[in-house]
């Protein structure tokens, strides 16, 4: 019941600025090859107003915020607010965060637990999934465990954890040996012990 009201809330948003898009008084970015014109993106946990870098559109976005705000009984929380401009001024850019009262976000950036902006070739693009894993992995005490147990939480954390990241991008072999090198040092030992299969 809560996520059809939430839905029925944010329809509310999307009115409000296909008004103002009807109007005349914002306008989005062109998208494709067809032209296809965007100013609105929402998500579960965000939206994303999209518009051509001029103040007009920034003042809209405010009243577009405030209106909503007092339609609606909810409150933008704007500690949690962003603004990026590609291809940009810096001066205007601080002009639009000044209006919207929001501060700037800096690339690479993350979201829902995915690095974006970043390089995937590189390791340190792969460094927190590894550090993740590590963790996990040396968490656990080899000794109170037995071989068959290992192989389980092996098989459980690197099939769980990774498969995030490789769905969107594509896996360099230093982070697979790396990952390999890890399992293997859970599986064959513990702490600084590592025992040897023969």
């Amino acid at each position: 019941m809560t996520t059809f009201l939430f839905i029925i809330i944010a329809e509310g948003l999307t009115g409000m600025v296909g008004q103002a898009v009807k109007k005349d008084l914002y306008h989005g970015v062109q998208v494709g090859s067809k032209g296809t014109m965007v100013g609105l993106l929402q998500f579960p946990y965000d939206t994303l107003f999209m518009c051509n870098a001029k103040v007009d559109n920034a003042w809209v976005i405010k009243e577009i915020l405030r209106s909503f705000e007092l339609a609606s009984g909810l409150r933008v929380n704007f500690s949690k607010t962003k603004i990026r401009g590609l291809g940009m001024d810096a001066t205007l850019l601080t002009n639009f965060s000044n209006v919207l009262n929001c501060k700037h976000m800096k690339i690479p950036f993350v979201y829902l637990s995915m690095p974006i902006g970043g390089n995937p070739r590189n390791m340190q693009f792969w460094q927190p999934i590894v550090d993740k894993i590590r963790s996990r992995l040396t968490s656990w005490k080899g000794k109170l465990i037995s071989m068959a147990e290992r192989v389980c939480l092996i098989k459980l954390l690197i099939s769980a954890l990774p498969l995030y990241y490789l769905s969107f991008f594509k896996i360099p072999r230093s982070v697979i040996q790396e990952l390999v090198r890890l399992q293997r040092n859970f599986l064959c030992g513990w702490g600084y012990e590592v025992r040897k299969i023969t």
